[in-house]
């Protein structure tokens, strides 16, 4: 769905900066959880879980969100394929955003391992216990994650190209929004009469 406004709705703007936050806090996370095996394993552990868990639910926010306010349209100029490319990167991104908290949560209920949100909170299970699914299911969340990091260079890199070279409005539709135009005074009507003669003044 088309959007009249040149910017996206202000709650979509700022839900996608929270979740830009959090992604990359996530990955960060990510990768300090491969290149360790002491203490802090555990803790950053415990701090992967639920943010993956907040990220998907803020997916299924997001998306109906975006599906009922729309997006403002690409510029006019935009070469046909660079906005199919644009429609599928943005598709490939809402679709890796769910499949990685998801395919995580299974993969830890496959694996027997409690998926704690919070020190009270546990989510059930939602897969049975079974270690060929686990084992599957870590590689296929590894896989999804580095093709989710190369998909975020290229939006990133978009985005810059956009704002940088372009400068057609696309980045700061997502970011400060554009001004309202200002509609000009009408001009007084060519019949009005001379405030002093109540005549019409001379053309």
């Amino acid at each position: 769905m088309s959007r009249q406004s040149q910017d996206f709705h202000p709650a979509l703007r700022a839900i996608h900066w929270l979740m830009v936050a959090m992604v990359f806090t996530m990955l960060f996370i990510g990768v300090g959880m491969v290149s360790t095996v002491g203490p802090a394993y555990l803790t950053l552990l415990g701090l992967h879980r639920p943010l993956g868990i907040a990220i998907l639910v803020l997916v299924l926010i997001r998306l109906p969100l975006r599906l009922a306010t729309g997006a403002p349209a690409l510029p006019e100029d935009l070469p046909l394929l660079e906005k199919r490319i644009a429609w599928a990167s943005h598709l490939l991104l809402y679709l890796t955003l769910f499949a990685l908290p998801l395919i995580g949560w299974g993969m830890l209920s496959a694996g027997g391992y409690p998926v704690r949100v919070t020190h009270g909170f546990t989510l059930p299970p939602i897969l049975p216990h079974d270690l060929g699914i686990y084992a599957f299911l870590r590689t296929a969340h590894t896989i999804v994650a580095v093709l989710f990091f190369a998909l975020i260079l290229a939006h990133l890199a978009a985005a810059l190209m956009h704002g940088l070279i372009r400068r057609d409005g696309v980045l700061r539709s997502m970011t400060i929004g554009h001004r309202p135009v200002a509609t000009p005074d009408e001009p007084e009507a060519p019949d009005a009469l001379d405030d002093e003669t109540g005549e019409e003044p001379a053309s």
